[in-house]
């Protein structure tokens, strides 16, 4: 396998170059010194960077590594996931984004509790239940297969890897906020298609094309396989994506079932997702973000999990080993080596310079999903919890406290690596599923329930969350305590662990329903009032409950100043402090009190445009679902 040389070193430093160079522009012309400004990037934003960032920060270096490396190990039907996205996108920009703009939050428990009433129990679990997902699903995967790919292909151990991946992201996110996330997403986006572009053309080039790759992938066996076993044998489903019931490791009724509502959370009731659409200028630019992020979203099938089928097929041995004694001496893990298909790929394929471009588009992926992830989460630290231990937190206070946050999650998601390399048979991106699919789903449906059922109340919510995630911590907390045998050993783990994950995902999510129904229909109704602005029948309802008048913005406006004057005289050194930090003018936080008012107007032709767009992205979705599930040949 090749190395790096002198010329893909200069093509990191120039990535690292105009990474820094976005980052220091978004943090001259954003609004980072109030807490709009930096946590929901002053709501100016337009839908071409709002789309690529949503995208940005969904493609991160898992993507590269986990879902290459699933469709190294399995073929074509970890796809699914990416098609999926592409739908629930347009449900988020028709049906849950007119409501979250209408109700004027700044963070999604906080429309819970809009919603809901008064009583903080609902907000707090959903923030902390939130937060817990970040650390399992996000940003320990994201900090491991980061550090995989640098460790392949630079030699470095994998923690000092992560050392250096953290350092390198905590500038860019502590520095600018939201707006310099949205920046520097928008830059990523357009490094990663391209050098994933060029990868998946010299692969498919490589192995023969679509026909070439059938026929080798099919014949990818290792020389050292366990005797008696299917062991190392490709799938015979490979080139199928939704797969049989009993027998297929994506079963079709699981997946609409089960995954579509665990990927409803991710897309539609997560913050780090919402957020940024949240930071667009209108309802029209806001659903034109996600119609641009719906259409590059139909990419990753091509640009990721074909290639990982290649890299199989051109390496049986290493990338497709096993035995527990071959995978590790190839990668240093009994689970398996699938997760380096991508990284092995490159450094044997690429040529000069182009493998530093390369390195340069993981890094880009990487830190485009660690800054959105670490933006999202001290968002909902300080949005909802830090007001609660401090009531009279001032600005500066909110902000610093925010950072501070980062550095606590990460030092827990460190923790968190060494039991990610040995889950799920080394198969990164179906670990994260798996995660998600048993604390994900009443999430989802409590969201759901809230936007769509006017009767839905706050306790049948609450001991629905409640129930709903009982029942998916026993499934993870039972799977995290037996080790998955390795293929060709028998299975004695528990029956509630050997349940496939999606299915279980179905048991969660309708525990969820069912309770939140029951116990709403048995207590009394919702105070009307909390029906304002907060479901898709009242979305259009002008409460001044709901909205800052003239009067209260001036007050507002007016506690800013008071708070302001204390350091206007501050030292020159305290100003430079102040910059860096984000903590800015009062004219700054003046158009942030203005900011909270929100309008889901939209006129009749913008109307027509995003849904036929949706309308389109849609189809495509359905008809490649359609294409690649009809056979086992195309």
């Amino acid at each position: 396998m090749a190395t790096l040389n002198g010329w893909d070193i200069f093509a990191v430093i120039l990535y690292f170059a105009a990474v820094i160079g976005v980052g220091i522009y978004s943090a001259w012309v954003s609004n980072r010194g109030s807490v709009k400004g930096y946590f929901l990037a002053g709501r100016f934003m337009t839908f071409i960077p709002v789309g690529a960032s949503v995208f940005a920060s969904n493609i991160g270096s898992e993507h590269f590594i986990g879902l290459v490396g699933s469709g190294a190990a399995s073929g074509v039907g970890v796809g699914a996931f990416e098609l999926d996205a592409t739908i629930l996108l347009q449900v988020l920009g028709h049906v849950f984004i007119p409501v979250y703009i209408a109700s004027q939050v700044s963070t999604l428990p906080e429309y819970m509790e809009k919603r809901f009433g008064g009583r903080k129990r609902i907000k707090l679990y959903l923030t902390f239940l939130s937060i817990l997902l970040y650390i399992f699903t996000k940003i320990s995967v994201n900090l491991y297969s980061g550090a995989l790919f640098i460790e392949t292909a630079l030699n470095w151990s994998l923690y000092v890897s992560v050392i250096g991946i953290l350092l390198l992201t905590a500038i860019t996110t502590i520095g600018g906020g939201l707006t310099a996330v949205i920046y520097t997403d928008t830059l990523q986006t357009a490094i990663m298609l391209t050098g994933a572009a060029i990868v998946a053309a010299k692969s498919m080039l490589e192995i023969g094309g679509w026909n070439g790759l059938q026929e080798k992938y099919r014949a990818a066996v290792p020389n050292e396989t366990y005797p008696g076993t299917e062991c190392g044998y490709p799938r015979s489903d490979a080139f199928v994506m939704l797969r049989n019931p009993s027998t297929g490791d994506i079963p079709w009724p699981g997946f609409i079932f089960g995954q579509f509502p665990s990927s409803t959370w991710y897309w539609c009731a997560d913050q780090m997702m919402v957020q940024r659409v949240l930071s667009a200028k209108s309802l029209s630019h806001a659903q034109g973000a996600l119609v641009f992020a719906g259409y590059l979203k139909l990419l990753p099938l091509f640009l990721m999990v074909i290639p990982g089928m290649v890299a199989r097929a051109m390496f049986p041995n290493t990338i497709g080993c096993a035995t527990e004694e071959a995978c590790m001496r190839f990668c240093g893990s009994k689970a398996g080596c699938s997760n380096v298909a991508y990284p092995h790929l490159v450094m044997t394929l690429m040529p000069t310079g182009l493998r530093g471009i390369m390195i340069a588009v993981m890094l880009a992926a990487l830190m485009s999903d660690l800054t959105s992830i670490f933006n999202s989460a001290s968002t909902l630290f300080t949005m909802d919890v830090w007001p609660l231990i401090r009531k009279q937190a001032k600005t500066r206070e909110l902000l610093l406290v925010g950072r501070l946050f980062v550095v606590f999650l990460t030092i827990i998601s460190i923790v968190w690596i060494p039991l990610i390399k040995v889950l799920q048979g080394g198969q990164l991106f179906i670990y994260i599923q798996s995660v998600s699919a048993y604390l994900a789903p009443p999430i989802a449906a409590v969201y759901l329930l809230a936007i769509t059922c006017t009767w839905v109340n706050e306790q049948g919510a609450f001991f629905g969350l409640c129930a709903g995630t009982l029942v998916g911590i026993v499934r993870m907390i039972t799977e995290f305590s037996y080790t998955q045998p390795r293929c060709g050993m028998e299975d004695t783990r528990p029956g509630i662990v050997t349940i496939h994950y999606m299915y279980y995902a179905i048991i969660v999510f309708w525990t969820t329903i069912l309770t939140t129904l029951t116990i709403s229909f048995f207590t009394e109704c919702p105070d009307p009032d909390n029906l304002v602005n907060t479901t898709v029948w009242t979305k259009n309802i002008v409460s001044k409950k709901d909205q800052l008048d003239s009067v209260e913005i001036r007050e507002k406006v007016e506690e800013m100043e008071r708070s302001e004057q204390q350091t206007s005289n501050d030292p020159a050194h305290v100003k430079i402090y102040n910059w860096l930090c984000g903590f800015s003018s009062i004219e700054e936080q003046e158009e942030d009190a203005k900011g909270l008012i929100k309008s889901v107007y939209q006129s009749t032709k913008m109307k027509y445009i995003t849904r036929l767009n949706s309308a389109i992205i849609i189809s495509f979705g359905v008809t490649l679902y359609i294409l690649f599930s009809c056979g086992k040949d195309l």
